[in-house]
């Protein structure tokens, strides 16, 4: 069987959708102390540390 190309449309709308669902795994609701447990090396972790950071410096 030959591969078949997918339309721009479609390869758009793959990527597209592939993308939503990395951006619904890793924005999750995480709860302290349950099992599924945000990666260290994880983006969000690495922003969430900037921004107290930041936070922290504004209240001295």
């Amino acid at each position: 069987m030959g591969v078949t190309r997918l339309k721009r449309k479609d390869r758009k709308n793959k990527v597209v959708a592939k993308n939503e669902v990395q951006f619904l795994k890793l924005g999750r609701n995480l709860e302290t102390g349950s099992r599924s447990k945000m990666p260290a090396n994880s983006q969000i972790v690495k922003n969430n540390d900037v921004l107290a950071k930041l936070e922290a410096e504004l209240k001295k």
